[in-house]
């Protein structure tokens, strides 16, 4: 594998052109303060608001262009990343998964006819299995002492078993709802997949490697936020013992005096989750006050 070593300062980011993860992972490195002028060619944006660029290219691209030195992170489905990894066999250059990032979920799973019986990977020796993910179905079969054929399509791989290529096929599911359409029944999981932020095995140097380091902070705190609530009231000193416990889970909270009111006192708790209509009345009724809820938008440990 020829690698580029690059002389850059600025991070440069690849995301999915187009599809399902492409919207997404825009609209998240917006969350984390990420401004972007987009070139005319629509592949590359310039990063306004930090030294950070962002390529626009096909997901099954990202993994290579990480290992090449051609960009440094990466958003990309784990199936990408995982097929990528298990055609290098321990390449040293080979991306690694920094982050889940919690959207475009699916699974890499075997589906078959319906009218077909599966028993377990057992009852898959000598059939032939239809996938885009040769790599990972080759190493789950090997892992089950499963010999089987393997047919590699780039893609349509749902119509295999109608076309006569294989007897069942290894493929992406989300919904369920392309297999149902074409006669074709979930039988087992392979790979449960998602989008994530991949980087290279070995540390970024220089500039390039602060700017992973703090987009990576920004990046765990958001996405520890993202069901976050900060709720605030006041109390008496008194009602604390009793209220105390009612607070939903989440970090210790703060209680302060309020100027002028001998006893009166300031409550503020980050929770980790939304914050229930029947919590708020139970606080109420064991004395408290003014209870607000606010969403979180940005936050630093």
């Amino acid at each position: 594998m020829n690698r580029i070593a690059p002389t850059r300062d600025r991070l440069r980011i690849a995301i999915q052109k187009s599809g399902r993860l492409g919207t997404p992972a825009r609209e998240l490195l917006e969350r984390l303060g990420l401004r972007f002028q987009e070139s005319r060619d629509r592949l590359f944006c310039h990063g306004e608001s930090e030294p950070i660029d962002l390529l626009l290219v096909r997901d099954d691209d990202i993994p290579g262009l990480i290992a090449q030195g051609v960009c440094d992170l990466g958003v990309v489905g784990r199936n990408v990343l995982a097929e990528f990894t298990a055609v290098a066999k321990g390449d040293a250059a080979t991306p690694v998964e920094w982050q889940p990032l919690g959207f475009g979920s699916c699974r890499l799973s075997l589906a078959v006819p319906e009218e077909l019986s599966y028993d377990g990977p057992e009852s898959l020796s000598g059939l032939r299995i239809a996938t885009s993910y040769p790599a990972l179905l080759a190493d789950w079969l090997r892992g089950r002492g499963v010999e089987a054929e393997i047919v590699t399509l780039s893609g349509s791989v749902e119509i295999a078993p109608r076309l006569g290529q294989a007897e069942l096929i290894c493929d992406l599911v989300s919904s369920g709802g392309t297999l149902r359409a074409n006669q074709l029944r979930e039988v087992d999981v392979i790979l449960r997949s998602e989008a994530v932020l991949a980087a290279p095995s070995a540390e970024l140097p220089g500039a390039r490697g602060e700017l992973a380091r703090q987009l990576r902070a920004r990046l765990a705190a958001a996405l520890g936020q993202r069901n976050s609530r900060l709720l605030m009231l006041n109390a008496r000193r008194s009602q604390l013992a009793e209220l105390l416990p009612l607070l939903p889970d989440g970090e210790p909270p703060s209680v302060m005096a309020l100027d002028g009111d001998g006893d009166g006192v300031a409550i503020k708790a980050l929770c980790r989750d939304a914050v229930s209509w029947q919590q708020l009345e139970r606080m109420k009724q064991a004395g408290a006050s003014q209870l607000l809820v606010l969403p979180l938008e940005q936050m630093l440990p």
